[in-house]
């Protein structure tokens, strides 16, 4: 008997075309559980496309793609509909209902589900606080920044405690303490919760961020970040970069910085 495998998320050699249009072309990684696996690539390059592929809104025309062991590329729209439960989104702009409050965005799935509203108020409000934005909680949208959109789009994403997260360049367009606390929120949520995460990207500075940092609790019980020194390197963190729809480098920050690959010394100029 094959034995299930232990991964969040895997590709074997996925092909994506559109008509003529190779997207991805016989692409295979894997996203350990606890894990954040970063993608990089120029705009076009099927970043956003890995995406689609997890959640089943897509199929491949090629390749297998398992989430925690079952391969759901046969899988039925109702079968997808229990993987996502195990999903959470982050996307670019929050994505939020306008014309919902805070209280019925965070808490839209479990309405959906028909859990009832005490146990909703309860998750709403646990993960708002992991947001730091619980005083929102009666807003609307349009009464939010940017940066706060982006957060409760977050604690939306965590509702239902799923260990998948997928970020979809959630700090496009943020300035950069913005952006920051979006990053160490995705921190907490390796370090601390033990989430798995596919975060797609193509800023140096979230790239700089995730790889050299991480999350613990002090000595008050209080969330600190600590920059990594010579004695610890990030093992949950790993990088993967797509030019053409092929992976061209896969592997850790500190082989990222030794690589000799002319794409990706053009993209890590500054790196």
């Amino acid at each position: 008997m094959m034995e299930r495998s232990t991964s969040a998320i895997e590709f074997q050699n996925v092909t994506m075309a559109y008509d003529e249009r190779v997207i991805l072309d016989d692409v295979s990684f894997v996203v350990n559980p606890g894990e954040t696996k970063i993608v990089m690539g120029g705009s076009g390059t099927g970043k956003s496309t890995i995406l689609k592929l997890v959640l089943g809104l897509i199929k491949p025309q090629e390749g297998r793609i398992l989430i925690d062991g079952e391969d759901t590329v046969s899988f039925s729209e109702h079968e997808m509909t229990q993987v996502r439960q195990k999903i959470g989104m982050v996307f670019q702009d929050g994505a939020l209902f306008d014309s919902l409050t805070v209280f019925e965005n965070v808490g839209y799935r479990l309405f959906e589900q028909g859990v009832p509203e005490p146990e909703i108020d309860e998750a709403v409000r646990r993960m708002l606080r992991f947001v730091n934005l619980e005083n929102t909680i009666d807003m609307m949208p349009s009464e939010l920044s940017g940066g706060m959109r982006r957060r409760v789009g977050i604690a939306r994403a965590l509702v239902g405690n799923p260990k998948l997260i997928l970020f979809d360049e959630p700090t496009a367009g943020l300035d950069p303490i913005t952006a920051r606390t979006i990053l160490e929120l995705a921190m907490k949520l390796r370090d601390l919760e033990g989430v798995s995460s596919i975060f797609v990207t193509h800023r140096l500075e979230d790239i700089k961020l995730l790889s050299s940092s991480y999350a613990t609790i002090n000595e008050d019980g209080e969330v600190a970040f600590k920059g990594e020194d010579n004695r610890f390197c990030l093992v949950n963190t790993k990088f993967i970069m797509l030019k053409e729809g092929k992976i061209i480098f896969s592997g850790t920050d500190e082989e990222l910085s030794l690589s000799d690959h002319p794409y990706v010394r053009d993209f890590f100029r500054e790196f």
